[in-house]
């Protein structure tokens, strides 16, 4: 049985039917929710970024300055001598100790200041004054008036900690212009100390730039050149299969595992080696290793097989093919999975505990095989730390460490722009 013709009227008859028209509006009401939900999760994202910042850098900038007061010092009266040989020596530090640079400095600081802010002084302040006198030997010469660091106790009156005697002995002192919060250059060149007010962030900002020259100098040609391999040479057979679900685990393993792995073998072969940013950056390459080869092979698959045939067709051979044509095309694409390992490394605690990077280091690494701590490790030992003046030097560190971050990674994106090609 067939259905009946439809006449002239009915096929020019109007199609958006009511509905039709409900449906439609519908759909478009669900595309602006799904718009307006995208933008409501994008401000949410930037409103916590912007309050996390906010507050690390409301909290953070006290942690570079410190609480300082005036000493001046008369050198030809003093009786401490030397010359531009001696007080650049290596030696110069208890060449002046030797002398009694500590005495003179406390002695001026109590006829200037009284015996109870000289009390105060921090009893490493004569250091900073021998610092000066290396930089400047000419000093010794003739008066100078140095900044020198309070003692903690002080910097907490100053800050309306500590006892009410601390709290009102900095209070007239401020009033009489003779103590002030004054910015802390130190504190990008020192390294740790028993005191907040002479804690400095050097030496943890090397030993994370020696470990991570190592992590990447390790990491990035073996994970290219294993991601090459099984993508353009290996067989497809079990065993490389096997290899590859092998990284893919290894790539989701708890950081504290290859911890264990760095005790167990790197230490075992090199026990004079504790704590060395070689250790350390040997432990977070096997770390990061699984994450390159796992982005450089997508990074290799996504070049266009014409590329490869076009190469093979001009007479090329495979290994000028996959090094002349396959891994520049790459190349951005793995420096992506590069960035990606190397900030999670930079972040790695649990790792470096094990090998023993978390050791008080007072003086800035001198190579790769000294002992050394992290930026991570260093922010951890001074959140545990009882004094509330490393709170603030907790969270300055924390800058310090968010700024070391995004310079290596704007570096890697550079890197990764300039190599990239379009096709």
């Amino acid at each position: 049985m067939t259905s009946p013709a439809l006449s002239d009227a009915e096929k020019l008859g109007p199609t958006r039917t009511p509905a039709f028209e409900k449906r439609l509006a519908q759909r478009y009401r669900s595309e602006r929710n799904f718009r307006l939900l995208g933008l409501l999760a994008v401000v949410f994202s930037v409103a916590v970024l912007v309050v996390l910042l906010g507050n690390m850098l409301a909290n953070g900038i006290g942690g570079f300055q410190r609480a300082e007061l005036p000493v001046t010092i008369d050198f030809p009266e003093s009786g401490v001598t030397g010359d531009a040989v001696s007080l650049t020596a290596p030696s110069a530090m208890q060449t002046l100790e030797m002398q009694g640079l500590p005495d003179v400095v406390r002695f001026y600081a109590e006829r200037q200041l009284g015996a109870d802010a000289a009390a105060e002084l921090s009893p490493e302040a004569w250091r900073d004054v021998a610092a000066a006198l290396a930089a400047d030997p000419a000093m010794i010469n003739r008066s100078q008036t140095f900044m020198l660091p309070a003692s903690s106790r002080l910097a907490a009156g100053l800050e309306g900690e500590g006892s009410p005697q601390q709290r009102m002995l900095a209070a007239r002192l401020v009033k009489e212009g003779k103590l002030a919060k004054n910015w802390d250059w130190g504190f990008l060149s020192r390294a740790d100390a028993t005191s907040p007010q002479a804690v400095g962030i050097w030496g943890a900002l090397k030993g994370s730039i020696l470990t991570m020259l190592v992590t990447l100098v390790l990491a990035f040609p073996i994970g290219v050149l294993s991601a090459l391999y099984l993508e353009e040479y290996a067989p497809r057979n079990r065993w490389t299969e096997l290899i590859e679900v092998s990284i893919n685990n290894l790539a989701a393993v708890p950081s504290i595992i290859f911890g264990l792995l760095g005790l167990a073998v790197f230490l075992t072969l090199f026990p004079d080696l504790r704590s060395a940013p070689l250790i350390g950056g040997m432990t977070l390459a096997l770390m990061t290793m699984p994450v390159i080869v796992i982005s450089g092979r997508n990074a290799i698959k996504a070049v266009p097989p014409s590329i490869r045939d076009g190469a093979l067709a001009l007479g090329a051979s495979p290994v000028q093919v996959a090094f002349h044509h396959v891994l520049p095309l790459a190349l951005p694409g793995m420096l992506t999975g590069t960035i990606i390992g190397m900030a999670r490394a930079l972040g790695e605690t649990a790792p470096l505990l094990l090998i023993g990077m978390r050791a008080f280091v007072a003086t800035p690494p001198d190579g790769f095989t000294s002992p050394a701590t992290v930026l991570p490790m260093q922010i951890f030992l001074w959140s545990d730390e009882i004094d509330r003046g490393f709170v603030v030097r907790t969270s300055a560190a924390i800058i310090v460490l968010l700024v070391f971050l995004l310079a290596m990674n704007g570096l890697a994106i550079y890197l990764r722009n300039k190599f990239e090609k379009r096709w």
